[in-house]
C-alpha cells in the first residue's frame, strides 16, 4: 500500500469512528460477503452512508439499484426508505443474489427490498413492460461497458426530479484517458458523452478518494 493510499484509508477510518455508527446488519453483510468469495469492491461505509443521505434529502419513496453484488450498498439506501417505501436491486449473479438476499433479511428490509435476477438489461425492460412506477433515486453500480444503456433506462424508469448516481466514474483517472482500451473506461467515457448530450439531465462528477482507491461519483438530476 502506497503511503497515499494508507493516508486515504486512515482518513476514512477517522471519519466512520467519529460519524458512523457501527452497526452489526452492515458488517455481518461485508463478513458474509467475504466468507462468500464475493468481490471485495462494495462501496465504502462513508460512500454508502452519502447514498443513504442522498437518498433523504431526496425523500425518495422508490428506489432502483442496478448491481446488488453482496447487497451492501443496497441495505444503505433501503435505510433511508419511509414507511411504504420500496427498493427494486438487479443482480446478474445468482450467487451474489442469493447471499443479499441472506444480509438484506438479516438486516430487516426483507419487506421493501425486491431481488431481480438476471441480466440488468432484461430486467430493466421488463419493469418498462410491467409499467413500473418511476423511481425517484437511480443508483447505477454495475458492470461498467453497459452504464451507457443502463443511463437510458433510468431516464426511461424516472419523472422531473429523479436523482441518478453513477459510481466508479473515475477510475483512478482513466477517464481522461481516451486511448485507453480497457472496456470498462469505455464505458465509463462514453457513460460522460451521454450525459453531456442529455438535455434532460443536470449533473456533475465528484472525485473521491478513501480506502477504495481513487475513483468518483456522477451525480445528476432529471429536469424534463
Amino acid at each position: 500500500m502506497s503511503n497515499q493510499q494508507e493516508l486515504w484509508t486512515r482518513v476514512d477510518g477517522y471519519v466512520e469512528e467519529k460519524l458512523i455508527p457501527a452497526d452489526a446488519a452492515l458488517a455481518a453483510a461485508l463478513e458474509a460477503n467475504r466468507e462468500a468469495g464475493l468481490p471485495p469492491i462494495d462501496v465504502s461505509p462513508a460512500q454508502g452512508k452519502l447514498l443513504q443521505l442522498l437518498a433523504r434529502i431526496q425523500g425518495a419513496k422508490r428506489i432502483l439499484e442496478i448491481g446488488t453484488l453482496g447487497g451492501y450498498s443496497t441495505i444503505w439506501l433501503a435505510g433511508a426508505l419511509p414507511a411504504g417505501g420500496k427498493l427494486v436491486t438487479l443482480e446478474y449473479e445468482p450467487l451474489h443474489a442469493r447471499v443479499a438476499e441472506q444480509n438484506i433479511e438479516r438486516a430487516g428490509f426483507g419487506d421493501v427490498v425486491e431481488i431481480r435476477v438476471g441480466l440488468a438489461l432484461d430486467q430493466l425492460e421488463a419493469l418498462a413492460e410491467e409499467g413500473a412506477e418511476p423511481f425517484d433515486l437511480i443508483f447505477i453500480d454495475a458492470d461498467k461497458p453497459n452504464n451507457p444503456h443502463y443511463l437510458d433506462w433510468a431516464l426511461r424508469l424516472s419523472r422531473p426530479g429523479t436523482v441518478i448516481i453513477g459510481d466508479n466514474v473515475v477510475r483512478n483517472g482513466a477517464v481522461i484517458d481516451g486511448q485507453d482500451e480497457d472496456a470498462r473506461v469505455i464505458g465509463t467515457r462514453q457513460f460522460f458523452d451521454k450525459l453531456a448530450s442529455a438535455p434532460r439531465v443536470a449533473c456533475t462528477a465528484i472525485q473521491t478518494v478513501g480506502s477504495k482507491g481513487y475513483d468518483g461519483f456522477m451525480i445528476g438530476i432529471v429536469e424534463a
